[in-house]
């Protein structure tokens, strides 16, 4: 296997290498020792990583399109993300600092998980009794907790999906298990399937012990609602179903109604950006389960217009996501009538260069380190994880066990709870789901819809079963619920979506409630099933460290 050389100078920056030579022993910086639960809990502060996959995974996903190959308002990261490009550009939310983040904040991870076996007397390796019998259980499943999510995010991005048929040869990402000691380490990196494994061990211990018992704010750390969410989406992936049911209900609980986001009382408030924007990321919300934050532009472009070349548009959302033809059936003004569905509709930006449909969720928060200059660094605040998300988690979950009444359970209480009730007060059954979907078309890149071909490694029935239909809506809901949130692109990856790149122009006949533009070349480009470019490259420099990357085709 080929080795890796390439994290030394990330965790030196982080002021967490430890030397074996004389001279570095010394400690000639300010670094301090780890020698006390408190400073345990504060090193845990930086294992999450402040750089996030926001960006490059929305504009990679199929929610946005091209409004025009003339309109000048892109970048070039932002065109190589679209065009499923090796990303060379260098910018806060580029896949380099994602990578390098990412494998600082498991470093921080593994220092802590020294710390703590150092404090709690295990000689040579953790030893999970010995840890929890020294208090300092939740400070070990805390630290576990992000060495999993870290490597989780990693290898959904660099990598190929999980395959049952293929992960033990496809290739994964180096998982780091210890403290650095030396400036070159070497790593291999091993499997999808090795990868999801050590994910699955860290796991299994940290949620034995973890705990909200010393958070001050327990939201912005991995208190136990966020772990079952997170096992839930881990289990999922690694299509485990029925775990990944059981810690959906963990987290969810008795009354899952009772803990998703209140959508009708989102619709009470101010129709302004900032004001709903910073209502999504509230901590003290029960939908929220792990808030993060990250330095990105991610707010600014999807907030509103703030790139105009590429955008989750009209056309785009009239015909596939949001004011779709969808399951609750047409409204008494018509299907394009753009307000009348939801609790908390989005908004529509339009002019002659831009067209965007824009979700305020993930705020726009700019940090001056130089006020008088108006200088300083542009950040988020998002939820990494949700009972909103959970609970369709779930409902797939059931699904893929044919639990089907169980599972249109649990999509009726996510489309209640998001769609005024005036508007469908009908109860979702298999029947009426699979009903629905027989009545609409696959998408062709003519005519789109909200069904596209599901192509996973995964059974999932003949397609018009009753099985597909209902993956269908699981997978619709999904894509409502997640649209500028990052993570319809997993979704993506793991049902081999195809997503075909095409062109629009604006449309000068539309009407009041019609799409302002209309397809003009319906295919540029397209992502098959099986396209390599599924699993994004690694950074440049890694690659030059001595890391194979990721295949292309020539």
């Amino acid at each position: 296997m080929n080795k890796l050389y390439i994290f030394a100078a990330t965790i030196a920056a982080a002021g967490l290498l430890s030397s074996c030579d004389d001279f570095l022993d010394k400690m000639p910086d300010n670094r301090a020792e780890i020698d006390s639960q408190e400073k345990i809990r504060a090193l845990l502060v930086s294992a999450y990583p402040n750089n996030t996959y926001l960006m490059f995974s929305e504009y990679m996903s199929d929610n946005v399109d091209n409004i025009g190959d003339d309109n000048p308002g892109t970048t070039r990261f932002v065109d190589q993300c679209y065009r499923w490009e090796d990303v060379t550009e260098i910018t806060n939310d580029c896949p380099k600092y994602f990578w390098g983040g990412s494998y600082e904040a498991i470093a921080h991870a593994n220092q802590a998980l020294l710390a703590v076996q150092t404090l709690a007397g295990c000689e040579e390796k953790l030893n999970p009794e010995m840890v929890s019998d020294a208090g300092l259980g939740p400070e070990m499943a805390e630290a576990l907790l992000c060495r999993a999510f870290n490597h989780f995010m990693l290898v959904n991005f660099f990598c190929l999906n999980y395959n049952a048929e293929t992960s033990d040869k496809d290739l994964g990402v180096p998982y780091m298990e210890g403290v650095e000691t030396e400036l070159n380490p070497q790593y291999e990196r091993g499997t999808v399937k090795e990868v999801y494994e050590k994910i699955d061990a860290d796991l299994q211990i940290a949620l034995k012990y973890v705990s909200d018992s010393y958070y001050k704010i327990p939201k912005y750390h991995f208190n136990t609602g966020a772990a079952y969410a997170f096992a839930a989406r881990f289990y999922l992936f690694y299509e485990k179903w029925e775990q990944a049911e059981y810690y959906a209900t963990r987290c969810l609980g008795a009354q899952p109604a009772q803990v998703l986001r209140n959508w009708q009382e989102r619709s009470t408030m101010e129709h302004d950006r900032e004001v709903l924007s910073n209502d999504f990321i509230k901590s003290n919300y029960d939908a929220n389960l792990l808030m993060l934050t990250g330095y990105t532009q991610f707010g600014y472009y999807f907030g509103y217009p703030g790139l105009t070349k590429y955008s989750h548009n009209s056309f785009l959302s009239f015909t596939e996501v949001s004011y779709a033809l969808n399951i609750w059936g047409n409204t008494s003004s018509g299907w394009r009538n753009v307000s009348g569905w939801f609790w908390d509709p989005p908004v529509w930006y339009s002019g002659s260069t831009f067209d965007q449909i824009a979700f305020w969720k993930i705020p726009y928060l700019f940090e001056y380190t130089d006020p008088v200059a108006r200088i300083g660094y542009a950040h988020a605040v998002y939820p990494a994880f949700t009972t909103d998300e959970t609970i369709l988690t779930r409902a797939e979950a059931r699904v893929m066990q044919r639990k089907f009444d169980e599972a249109a359970a649990d999509l009726d209480i996510w489309v209640h709870n998001i769609i005024k009730t005036a508007n469908f007060s009908g109860t979702l059954t298999p029947e009426y789901i699979q009903t629905f979907y027989n009545g609409v078309d696959y998408w062709t890149k003519d005519v789109p819809t909200i069904k596209k071909h599901l192509n996973p490694s995964f059974y999932i029935g003949e397609e018009g079963g009753v099985m597909e239909a209902m993956l269908q809506c699981c997978l619709g809901f999904k894509r409502i619920d997640e649209v500028a949130q990052g993570l319809r692109w997993l979704d993506i990856k793991r049902y081999g979506i195809e997503i075909t790149r095409r062109t629009l122009q604006p449309d000068p006949s539309a009407g009041q409630y019609d799409a302002g533009f209309k397809l003009l070349d319906g295919q540029v480009d397209i992502l098959t099933k099986d396209d390599p470019r599924r699993a994004m490259q690694l950074p440049a420099d890694v690659i030059e460290a001595g890391l194979e990357g990721n295949p292309r085709n020539k």
